[in-house]
């Protein structure tokens, strides 16, 4: 799909580890609010829950440590694609590859998937740009490709990955490190309000480049949507904010 054919409407969407991996018909959702359904992240291999404390808060937010648990690319696809096939929204499938190899074998085996538009394809914290440039050359195809930046290194990986083929690149929570209770220091992602100044930030920096950005992040208003919107983010992923509705 060439890049300027990407829109949403609306311009909302779940994040990536927000909802599952396929939309839940018995949820209380309001499907029409959201343009497209982003999966949970799926793996080449399997993948189990990590050890230990995976939650902890802290004032504006929490850290999140899960691991990505998930089945594995082949029994994933076995298990919902006729989920994705009857999705009421298009499905973006969010794919976590550790190789080249890896992501040109699980795109090959999307493309021509009903109910799947297309891919988000996610880079690991502190991939290097080489690295990231190969991964994305190897996810194209059919498919509109969608790459997930770590966000402290949006602003130096996206005119890379976009000059590699992507259509649009989102953001991904950034990172951090606290003690748990037992005084242990975990690392893993920063989810809550105090995030949104920060990925404001970077939405209008990536918008100054012309990079079409899906904007994530601290997002728990509809009035903080708008200000992603008003500051060029081509659409909105909500993440956390999904989790307190029933």
């Amino acid at each position: 799909m060439p890049k300027a054919d990407l829109f949403f409407t609306p311009p909302f969407m779940n994040a990536a580890g927000s909802l599952g991996f396929a939309p839940d018909r018995r949820r209380r959702s309001d499907w029409s609010r959201f343009g497209a359904f982003v999966t949970n992240p799926i793996s080449f291999g399997r993948r189990s829950p990590a050890q230990g404390t995976r939650f902890v808060a802290y004032p504006g937010g929490f850290l999140l440590h899960t691991g990505y648990p998930n089945p594995g690319f082949s029994a994933a696809l076995q298990r919902y694609a006729q989920s994705w096939e009857r999705s009421p929204l298009p499905v973006i499938v969010h794919l976590l590859a550790q190789s080249p190899g890896e992501a040109a074998s699980m795109l090959r085996r999307l493309e021509g998937r009903e109910g799947v538009m297309g891919v988000e394809l996610g880079l690991p914290p502190g991939v290097t740009g080489d690295a990231a440039r190969l991964l994305v050359e190897a996810s194209q195809g059919e498919l509109v490709l969608i790459v997930r930046l770590p966000m402290e290194q949006a602003l130096e990986l996206a005119p890379v990955v976009f000059a590699a083929g992507a259509a649009a690149v989102s953001l991904g929570a950034p990172r951090g490190a606290l003690p748990d209770a037992t005084g242990r220091v975990i690392e893993g992602r920063l989810y809550g309000p105090a995030v949104f100044p920060l990925a404001l930030q970077v939405v209008r920096q990536l918008a100054r480049l012309d990079v079409p950005v899906i904007a994530s992040g601290g997002l728990y208003s509809e009035r903080k949507a708008n200000l992603f919107l008003d500051a060029g983010a081509a659409a909105v992923q909500w993440d956390a904010r999904l989790w307190l509705e029933d």
